[in-house]
């Protein structure tokens, strides 16, 4: 890797460290797919359409739902070309129905085609995962619980994946494998125990200065003694345990930690999880498997 890459993957990781959503963040995103889609020229555009022509396109949503990206479509634009224009119809995390208009792009029309596809495949899933995380919640706002995504996410797309959880209401767990100690099964099972896996865990951050939460995944009850037993912990997450063993859990834990409810929770199941009295409730299936919103972008006159 030259030199230039390693800093730029430096400053990526502070700005996402920091505030994922930052400017450098967001740019390198956008700079990073341009390059992925236009490669040498978006020949298509430079073959067909003149390039002094003046245009309009307008974003036509073609589902129900919570739309997610419109402060994303204005930036690509304006990378693509600042002088296009965007008229604002819908804001970011606004409930839209079918038939109605979120914005009015107007300039070259070769700059507008360009980025069309880049605006679209964010918008369509982060509309997805907006929606989805809203109708989530909704379900569970009588209780403390709060709905957590994961790192079940498409790769280099992590950012505007859980920027949609946001903007659905939902809350962002870590960004990464950077942000927080989180010992699952498998960190459990190669360590030996929960205790061996957590006081290893202590001595790491310690020896290397690093003030980072500690979460540690449990299978059942004896476990969850366990990890209160060793201490440290911040959070104890609750893994494919039954409604009863959860609501013993979030007892037996008291105010000791947070207790998270994790693993293969639907929308049939989590309000009766979220009564159980846990702390968060986290759901991959707000990036790994949802179903994006149907939306186009359209020449008008």
């Amino acid at each position: 890797m030259k030199d230039t890459e390693i800093f730029s993957v430096f400053f990526y990781f502070c700005a996402v460290k920091y505030n994922y959503l930052s400017d450098l963040a967001i740019n390198k995103f956008i700079n990073n797919a341009l390059v992925e889609d236009i490669g040498d020229g978006d020949h298509s555009t430079l073959a067909a359409v003149p390039e002094n022509a003046q245009k309009k396109a307008q974003l036509i949503i073609k589902d129900d739902g919570l739309l997610a990206g419109i402060s994303l479509a204005q930036k690509i634009f304006k990378v693509v070309d600042p002088d296009l224009s965007i008229e604002i119809k819908k804001e970011d995390g606004e409930k839209v129905n079918y038939g109605e208009i979120g914005f009015i792009v107007s300039g070259k029309a070769q700059s507008i085609l360009t980025a069309e596809r880049l605006v679209l495949n964010c918008m369509q899933r982060m509309s997805g995962i907006a929606t989805l995380t809203a109708k989530l919640t909704a379900l569970i706002n009588h209780t403390k619980a709060q709905l957590l995504d994961t790192r079940k996410t498409t790769p280099n797309c992590r950012l505007i994946e859980k920027w949609a959880v946001k903007l659905g209401g939902g809350t962002n767990h870590r960004f990464g494998l950077f942000d927080m100690i989180m010992l699952k099964d498998n960190h459990i099972d190669f360590s030996g125990s929960i205790t061996k896996a957590v006081q290893s865990t202590q001595l790491y951050l310690k020896e290397n200065n690093k003030q980072l939460k500690i979460e540690v995944e449990v299978r059942n009850l004896a476990e969850v003694k366990e990890a209160l037993e060793v201490g440290g912990v911040d959070v104890i997450m609750l893994d494919n345990m039954s409604n009863a063993e959860m609501r013993e859990a979030v007892q037996v834990i008291g105010n000791k930690c947070k207790t998270e409810a994790s693993g293969g929770i639907t929308e049939e199941t989590i309000k009766a999880i979220a009564e159980t009295g846990v702390d968060f409730i986290s759901v991959g299936a707000l990036t790994h498997s949802v179903k994006s919103m149907d939306i186009s972008l359209k020449a008008f006159d």
